[in-house]
């Protein structure tokens, strides 16, 4: 071909394929004509010689048919149904009993033989269709789909929306459509669109090698025309008469609506045997044409560059991705037979085996992956990878010179402080605090800095650059072997693998992992070796081997012939690592041993850590754990114990460790490390962006400080004075005004000491020495008593604008005290449909002024006393002895409230938490228990499908039922339902109203949720915030996902979006995920629910209403995690030690005044003395 096309590097698709690969294509991908092959075809030589145009046409007609069937073609004659692999069809092979009993059900008997070969057929099926998918996804197909037709029309978009850089891909693409599909057809039509119309030809043309070198050479031409108008392009393809089959390719949003073109096609098509195919290539509109290929009858292809799991939503792939999951579902259902039941029919398994079957080891019967039993396919690294923190030496914020305190560093000044003579002392400059920031260094200290902001805003781009690189590192070390292994470092490389006993339903899964890492990571080491370890210990070699393509394979070999057994006997295997295959460690270098584990060794961890530290000592050796969670820890504990256990080893020899399990990896420490770097970028940005927002607040400050002038600045004249020799420092009006209004001058007969004075200047004169008109010095003269009038505490300074002085009140007059009352409360009975938050700010005992030190003590309670210099000692106040005292944190005060009122303010108290503890019962009452109050009215249910919540699948059914007709259908909240697992799907595309219909099509579409795969929630979450209107996301889930390390992205969405995310988890453990769901609701302003407590909840609540309050410590409300109720039940908790502390304060009381009866009646001095020594043995109680 490259005879004919100008430009051969053009035409290179973007796929890659590997050297010495043949391509075999069924849907006919059409050679170069030149290298035409016919095998099997009749030779002639009277037919090569004539015109080559016939000749390539004869070839190939002549060629064998190929596979041109769609899914629905192929899948009748490869589907389930007509494989015969149902489970009807294999109860059909078992035979029914029926038993003498009373309640006669029926029981089937099955050959275990019959099950077995039953399920290999249904593996084999599933492997069929994984590579009719993968077939799918081969060249132009996985583009465009696979074309059906002779008469094929080709309606290329060509809009303004297809420019850019992916144009090339795009028109790269078009030309492997021609080369592999199209060339294959009898006719062709050729058509771009965007705001008008082009056609290559005015009718459809034979398929000829000038036809084709014509639809190529138009393709290159193609150049974006405006807008995308797909209707005036249906309407000019139509009329064409001979077409059997339109192929449309849409790149970017047509300008009609689905509604109105799949109209036109159903109306034009009537009577017509056309086939529809619909492209949607990197398009943004994928749902509305996906609608449109359904509506109109045809098939929907999806290809996205960026996001690769969108062609699965194409029709022929997504047929037999249904497929393959009735297979999953059949052998999901085997497993219940094998359990002795399918729904209530007893199965039973006859056991036929052999004695030599009974030889058997269990791996025999586990599922496989394709090709395991199968060599090596070894790939040679070509480059040495790196730990984190090594590779972060070099890509870290502070190897980049990145770190904000080097960027701020030439532009960073620390305060200036000197010695001045006259006022013997040290005086700090505040020039540079007046034009510059202030920012806190590194070490603590404070720094003037000088905010340049077009640096810091090319710093932040720069920052963002380096936060995508080590994204990029995050997704490489969690792809391929470095997902079960990490990376593996070093030169010298021993692996330990734990095939004890309970190891083994997971051995074929252990083997996998080791294939990875032979595969992948081991070739480009200098030595390697393989250590098996359960109760005894098995070599592969005796020593370490350079890891040759022979030796790899044969380990391989090894390693498929494992078996558990036995425990975990990890310091046997440790010594075998270490005293055979480092023997020489004094003069080796890069020495590493991975122990790949499931579970705590058997000997005692520091005995094992010991003897790791003893043998690394003096050595380049290094542990690495790789711990394998097969989930037989049941606790939290266990695996918390676990996890530590190992990590100890781990670190011992400064090791790394690596926590995965069969979805997905939990913790590492190379990802560790760049989160936490990731983390101290952002950290940098926010400080950036606080400095350059100080900035522009101070600006405006000084804007309109420039524009009104300030009250409180009192303006001077200048007077300028002639200069003499060693002036003596000469007063200011700032310290003459300080000097008269200086706030004990009854205490200080000296004269006044000046104010720091300040030489005269080129650039600015100190004012003279003026007297303020409201201050006179103190005068002897005085005639007659006068009443003093209260002092007020004044401070005078210099102001920024030229020598103005400005004045401060320091201390303000003591106001009079007024007694307070108790106030009388009055709370509304029905419930409000908000936050506890926003109902405390109207209710809190604060708001009702019910909080009780604040209300009995004032500010002339506090107990004082006096020194009395005859005494030489401090006597109390009169009033100290007619009043009691108690002692408020740490200061003694006295009770002034009469017992009557302290019973008022008991009774008001009382109404009060009542009133508390019955919003708590509402709260803990119907779906509010479980899911929290719908605050608001346009609202969207996340729920959570994966199969971390099987073990609450059914109470949260039941719960989102409740919710739906208890809170949505009686407010007629607008909502809908997104769920995720591997995959997301929503209820509805867009909120709805809660009518009746809506909530019974939405409780049929919870009831056919089930549990399975991982978690994706930040993918369900942006697609939540994505709907409009929408008010609030309630997300459901027990907070483990498994992309745990994206947290600063979902932090960036959920800061960036007004829509407030209330989190409610189904995991009553303290763990790490409820964390995660309290950082995503306090970051986007919503709340946390949590299920936890809730019983408690209801008996304590019962109890206080029923036994009232006399006791604060009984009963003793649970410790609630929601917000919600965690903020009432605060709420309670004080009123009821407010309703304790003034019942002993009215004890108090009347114990005074009992005392004070009896020293009225007794009215002798003896009696007087014996009352004051009682009173002064009385109690105090602290608040």
């Amino acid at each position: 071909m490259a005879q004919i096309l100008d430009n051969e590097l053009f035409f290179k698709t973007s796929f890659h394929e590997e050297e010495g690969y043949v391509k075999s294509d069924p849907s006919g991908a059409r050679p170069s004509w030149n290298d035409v092959v016919a095998d099997g075809g009749e030779h002639d030589d009277a037919l090569m010689v004539t015109h080559v145009n016939q000749t390539q046409d004869l070839l190939r007609l002549k060629s064998p048919a190929v596979d041109l069937q769609s899914s629905d073609e192929w899948i009748i004659n490869n589907g389930v149904d007509v494989l015969h692999l149902t489970i009807q069809d294999l109860l059909k092979m078992g035979h029914i009993v029926m038993r003498n009993t009373r309640n006669a059900s029926k029981h089937i008997e099955i050959s275990a033989h019959i099950i077995n070969e039953f399920e290999s057929r249904i593996h084999n099926a599933i492997e069929l269709y994984q590579q009719r998918i993968r077939w799918m996804m081969e060249g132009s197909k996985k583009m465009f789909g696979l074309i059906k037709g002779n008469n094929v029309g080709l309606l290329i978009d060509s809009s303004d929306l297809n420019s850019g850089p992916r144009r090339m891909d795009y028109l790269r693409g078009l030309l492997c459509l021609v080369d592999e599909q199209l060339c294959y057809k009898k006719k062709l039509f050729l058509m771009s669109f965007g705001t008008n119309v082009t056609c290559l030809w005015g009718t459809s043309q034979d398929v000829n090698i000038s036809i084709l070198h014509e639809a190529r050479q138009w393709i290159q031409e193609q150049q974006p025309r405006g807008g995308c108008n797909l209707l005036l392009a249906l309407r000019s393809a139509l009329n064409v008469q001979e077409l059997d089959s339109l192929v449309i390719v849409v790149g970017g949003c047509p300008d009609q609506t689905s509604e109105v073109l799949s109209d036109y096609l159903l109306q034009c098509s009537l009577g017509r045997q056309l086939q529809i195919h619909i492209v949607a290539f990197d398009s943004i509109d994928q749902g509305h044409l996906q609608c449109l290929a359904e509506e109109a009858g045809g098939r929907f292809h999806c290809y996205s560059s960026w996001k690769e799991d969108e062609i699965y939503a194409s029709t022929n792939v997504q047929l037999l991705v249904n497929e393959i999951r009735k297979a999953t579902d059949v052998l999901n259902q085997i497993h219940e037979m094998r359990q002795g039941m399918l729904g209530d029919t007893l199965i039973s398994i006859m056991q036929e085996i052999s004695t030599a079957a009974d030889k058997m080891p269990p791996s025999v019967f586990l599922p496989k992956p394709p090709n395991h039993d199968g060599p090596l396919n070894i790939e040679i690294p070509n480059f040495l990878p790196k730990t984190s923190a090594e590779w972060l030496q070099t890509n870290g914020l502070k190897a980049k010179k990145l770190s904000l305190y080097q960027v701020l560093a030439p532009n960073a000044y620390s305060a200036v402080e000197d010695f001045v003579p006259i006022l013997q002392k040290n005086v700090s400059s505040t020039l540079h605090e007046r034009a510059m920031m202030q920012f806190e260094w590194h070490d603590g200290t404070v720094k003037n800095v000088h905010v340049d902001a077009p640096v810091l805003y090319d710093y932040q781009i720069q920052l963002a650059k380096v936060v995508k690189t080590y994204e990029r590192r995050i997704e490489w070390l969690t792809n391929s072997s470095r997902r079960p292994w990490g990376t593996v470092c070093e030169k010298r490389v021993v692996l330990l693998v734990d095939v004890s006993e309970p190891n083994s339903m997971h051995i074929i899964h252990i083997q996998h992992c080791l294939r990875l890492v032979l595969e992948e990571q081991m070739a480009n080491k200098d030595l390697f070796n393989v250590i098996a370890y359960g109760s005894d210990i098995k070599t592969w070699n005796s020593e370490m081997v350079p890891p040759t393509a022979e030796h790899l394979q044969n380990a391989w070999r090894w390693v498929l012939s494992l078996q558990c057994d036995g425990g975990r006997n990890v310091l046997a295997a440790l010594k075998a690592a270490v005293e055979v295959n480092f023997i020489d460690k004094e003069n080796q270098e890069s020495q590493g041993i991975y122990l790949f584990t499931s579970g705590i060794p058997d000997q005692d961890v520091h005995a094992v850590s010991a003897y790791l530290s003893e043998a690394a000592s003096g050595s380049d050796l290094q542990l690495h754990v790789c711990f394998f969670n097969i989930n037989e820890i049941d606790t939290d504990n266990n695996l918390e114990n676990t996890t530590c256990a190992l990590k100890q080893l781990a670190h011992a020899t400064n090791g790394r460790f690596h926590w995965f399990d069969d979805k997905a990896m939990i913790e590492s420490d190379d990802i560790s490390s760049i989160v936490s770097e990731m983390k101290k970028a952002v950290s940098y940005s926010r400080k950036c962006a606080y400095l350059v927002e100080s900035l522009k607040q101070r600006a405006r400050s000084k804007g309109r400080s420039e524009a009104v002038p300030e009250a409180a600045v009192v303006p001077y004249q200048k007077e300028k004075t002639k200069p003499r020799k060693l002036p003596p420092p000469k007063p200011t009006a700032l310290s003459l005004a300080r000097t008269g209004l200086k706030e004990d001058q009854e205490k200080k007969e000296s004269s006044p000491k000046p104010l720091m004075w300040r030489p005269s200047s080129a650039k600015a004169d100190i004012p003279p020495a003026q007297p303020l008109k409201d201050w006179h010095p103190s005068s002897t003269n005085k005639k007659g008593k006068q009443k003093r009038s209260p002092k007020m505490s004044y401070n005078v300074f210099y102001t920024e604008n030229g020598k103005n002085v400005g004045i401060t009140y320091k201390e303000y007059p003591m106001a009079k005290t007024v007694r307070k009352s108790v106030p009388f409360i009055v709370l509304p009975k029905e419930e409000e449909i908000c936050s506890t938050k926003e109902w405390m700010k109207k209710y809190s005992l604060k708001r009702l002024k019910l909080e009780l030190p604040k209300l009995i003590f004032g500010p002339d309670c506090t107990h004082q006393k006096r020194m009395v210099p005859s005494l030489h000692k401090q006597i109390s106040a009169k009033y100290c002895t007619i009043f009691p005292s108690v002692e408020v944190n740490g200061v003694v005060k006295h009770l002034q409230f009469q017992p009557k009122e302290l019973e008022d303010y008991t009774e008001q108290a009382e109404k009060v938490l009542r009133r508390y503890i019955q919003r708590m019962q509402w709260l803990l009452s119907g779906s509010r228990q479980l899911f929290g109050a719908i605050l608001e009215g346009m609202v969207c249910l996340v729920i959570d499908a994966s199969a971390y919540m099987a073990p609450f699948w059914i109470e949260l059914q039941k719960g989102l039922t409740s919710l739906l007709w208890e809170q949505l259908r009686t407010r007629n909240i607008w909502f809908n339902m997104i769920s995720f697992s591997e995959s997301i799907d929503s209820w509805q595309e867009c909120l709805v109203e809660a009518t009746d219909e809506a909530c019974h099509d939405a409780v049929r579409w919870i009831s056919r949720l089930t549990p399975q795969g991982n978690t994706c929630i930040f993918h369900a979450l942006e697609k939540g915030l994505e709907l409009p209107d929408v008010q609030g996301l309630y997300v459901l889930t027990d907070g483990k996902p498994d992309s745990s390390y994206n947290l600063l992205l979902a932090e960036n969405v959920l800061k960036s979006q007004p829509i407030k995310i209330h989190t409610i988890s189904f995991n009553t453990s303290k763990g790490g995920g409820n964390e995660l769901l309290k950082t995503m609701a306090a970051l986007s302003g919503g709340r946390y629910h949590s299920r936890h407590g809730d019983m408690d909840g209801h008996l304590a609540a019962h109890r206080m209403l029923t036994e009232g309050f006399t006791d604060e410590d009984d009963p003793v409300l649970p410790i609630f995690e929601g917000d919600d109720l965690r903020r009432l039940a605060k709420e309670i908790t004080k009123g009821r030690q407010f309703i304790t502390q003034a019942r002993r304060f009215q004890s108090l009381i009347l114990q005074k005044q009992k005392l004070d009866s009896d020293l009225c009646l007794e009215g002798s001095e003896n009696s007087s003395n014996e009352v004051a020594a009682r009173k002064k043995h009385l109690p105090s109680t602290g608040v």
